[in-house]
């Protein structure tokens, strides 16, 4: 556990879930006086609970890329065609 000036923190190194390497947990203030062993058990709990992020998440970013990639091909077009009108 690091102990800085204003916060402590806890990090799991070696978590159980397979997405993540290391992860950080800020202490509250009021929970500082809690043993380093309980924080340490709490947080690999929670850490080794994490796990991937649900399969709409993926689905829902993947649809807003292809919506971006969309707009940007018809923004090109669009400007493609005005530069050609004024050109000819």
């Amino acid at each position: 556990m690091i102990q800085g000036v204003n916060h402590r923190v806890v990090e799991v190194t070696k978590p159980e879930c397979d997405y993540f390497e290391r992860v950080i947990f800020f202490v509250k203030p009021e929970f500082s006086a809690v043993s380093e062993g309980t924080l340490k058990e709490r947080a690999s709990e929670i850490a080794g609970d994490a796990g991937a992020p649900p399969p709409t998440k993926l689905r829902q970013s993947r649809m807003l890329l292809a919506a971006r990639l969309l707009c940007a091909a018809m923004f090109g077009a669009a400007v493609a065609v005005i530069i050609g009108r004024f050109a000819a």
